[in-house]
């Protein structure tokens, strides 16, 4: 047997392979800054190079299961590995314990916020924090698109959903079009050689659905609608975390009226300054709604698709990564989850870049972020202290 081929722990190891997941990922929940790309990357230090419960082929092949199902990829990839090592119960331990630390953090924060939040100083550290997550978005946006968008046939789903997405389209209907026209596609290419489709056939699909932007009437909050709109989340979304922003702000703020652009954006440093899943913003907005307990709930409904879908994944991921079908439909919900960023990320910079500090603040921290790869985290814990620094100056 190879040194780096992992072995299955035998029954009578499987409380000390429990106990090992849960120290391992209590502690990557407890310090893991930087997204889902830095959690990648520990992980993969940890469980291939230093620990050696799987090899480095194995760990690409559960990064890719996690990529194929909607939800955020680092914790479904922690989930995956849980299940590797210790079964169905490494499945439940390994999640729960990556994202147990983060729910705790972010719930002290919260509460904090709730108790503080109007304080000048509270206000003054998120008035710099806001700019630098312009930016650290942006830069999210701006490597993920020269990965996905390769070819016309993206750019142009790309362009039509950004447009419906301006225009007010359910974001769910964005990304199941998306999918579609990728697929259709490439299924005419595949039928009729060389000359493919029409270009009408990518721009068709939202013809129909451009007009269904009206906005609502505020819905008044509910426990059950809050943890129904978290589920309906965790099990749709695809792409960053970061494109959980546009999720957020189309139904929270514009539909239901639960939250301000200024809470949103609140939220989302939040999620951006605390270690572990970027989807913990959940937590924070859960609390700002009802307290503790809506916070629990709204942790719970987004992460719970993600342990579903990695128990039922498993056995199809091979055929799914084969299928040109799943793959091509996957391509444009991945456009889509881009233009969907790009959309928010305008969006969001208009309220956070108010004047010439913030602006500069935005600039200085992408440049940091694409051509130093400096960790977003600093970014944003510096971006408090100057926001800080130039409210209390400018108000002495």
């Amino acid at each position: 047997m190879s040194p780096l081929e992992p072995q299955s722990p035998s029954v009578p190891d499987r409380a000390a392979a429990l106990r090992e997941l849960a120290l391992l990922f209590l502690r990557l929940g407890t310090t893991a800054f930087g997204g889902p790309a830095a959690h990648i990357a520990l992980m993969e230090d940890e469980v291939v190079r230093r620990r050696r419960w799987l090899t480095r082929e194995e760990f690409v092949d559960l990064l890719g299961a996690a990529n194929l199902i909607p939800g955020p990829n680092s914790t479904e990839l922690a989930i995956h590995i849980g299940h590797r090592r210790a079964g169905w119960p490494g499945l439940l331990v390994a999640g729960t314990c990556f994202i147990l630390p983060a729910f705790l953090i972010v719930l002290g924060v919260a509460w904090g916020y709730a108790r503080f939040g109007a304080l000048p100083d509270v206000g003054a550290l998120l008035y710099g924090v806001k700019a630098v997550i312009i930016a650290v978005v942006a830069q999210a946006l701006w490597g993920l698109t020269r990965t996905v968008v390769k070819g016309p046939l993206a750019a142009v789903v790309g362009i039509a959903a950004a447009t419906a997405a301006f225009l007010g389209v359910d974001e769910l209907l964005l990304l199941l079009l998306s999918g579609l026209a990728v697929f259709g596609w490439r299924a005419a290419t595949r039928r009729g050689g060389a000359s493919g489709p029409s270009a009408g056939m990518l721009v068709a699909p939202w013809s129909a659905v451009l007009p269904l932007g009206a906005a609502s009437a505020a819905v008044p909050f509910t426990q059950q609608g809050l943890f129904l709109f978290f589920l309906k989340v965790g099990s749709v979304l695809y792409g960053s975390g970061y494109v959980l922003l546009a999720f957020l702000r189309s139904d929270l703020v514009q539909r239901l009226g639960w939250l301000t652009e200024a809470q949103l954006l609140d939220a989302v440093a939040v999620g951006q300054v605390t270690p572990g899943p970027v989807f913990t913003t959940a937590t924070f907005i859960g609390y700002v709604l009802g307290g503790p307990v809506g916070a629990t709930v709204a942790t719970v409904g987004i992460f719970l698709p993600a342990f579903v879908f990695v128990a039922l994944s498993g056995p199809l991921v091979p055929r799914l990564r084969e299928s040109w079908v799943a793959g091509a439909f996957l391509d444009g919900v991945n456009v889509a989850s881009l233009a969907l960023m790009a959309v928010v990320t305008w969006q969001l910079g208009r309220a956070a870049l108010v004047d010439v500090w913030t602006v500069g603040l935005a600039v200085v921290s992408a440049v940091m972020l694409i051509r130093f790869r400096v960790n977003s985290a600093w970014l944003v814990l510096g971006g408090g202290a100057v926001g800080w620094l130039v409210q209390t100056t400018s108000g002495a």
